[in-house]
């Protein structure tokens, strides 16, 4: 009767690819977390509300507190928003917890959702905790004069960045996707 030979699993380990898993990810959005967190500390202990300080021609450090959402949308509304973004926020996260346990392995495409998670999660605990985001980040060209009221972009904060590079990070993951099939 003829035997089966095994691989030794440290064979098959060096040939299989390996996934790192979801705790990595959580790691990274954890980190974002932790960091968006303390720069806002910093800016609420240093600057009273509307104060600013300029940094170079084109960047200033303020302090803006946002009860809407991006470019403060719905900020005007009468309160309904808070409740609104926290459990949007919260769901979100969820579904970005099941898209990272389903595809670790992906290495652009975990890092873009574990950066959404940590910014989604990192504004829901201000809106949580203060009732709004804040905002410290404000950039000012004469470029943008045309689409922003003295030319400067709206403030954000590193939550928005990872977000940011999350949305840009799954574009670019998904034009890869598309140029190898």
């Amino acid at each position: 009767m003829p035997t089966k030979t095994r691989r030794s699993s440290s064979a098959a380990s060096r040939s299989a690819p390996t996934s790192p898993g979801l705790m990595p990810w959580l790691a990274l959005a954890a980190l974002v977390i932790v960091l968006d967190q303390i720069t806002k500390t910093l800016i609420v202990q240093r600057f009273q509300l509307g104060d600013g300080q300029i940094v170079t021609s084109f960047f200033n450090l303020v302090r803006v507190h946002n009860t809407g959402a991006a470019f403060s949308f719905l900020a005007q509304a009468s309160g309904w928003q808070r409740w609104f973004f926290i459990g949007l926020g919260f769901a979100a996260s969820a579904m970005f917890i099941w898209m990272l346990k389903s595809h670790s392995g992906q290495r652009l495409f975990a890092f873009s959702v574990a950066m959404l998670l940590g910014g989604a999660l990192g504004n829901v605990i201000d809106r949580a905790w203060h009732g709004h985001v804040i905002d410290f980040l404000q950039f000012h060209w004469a470029v943008l004069a045309a689409m922003f009221p003295g030319g400067y972009f709206p403030s954000f904060n590193l939550a928005d960045c990872a977000i940011t590079a999350g949305a840009v990070g799954l574009i670019l993951d998904e034009l890869l996707r598309v140029r190898r099939s």
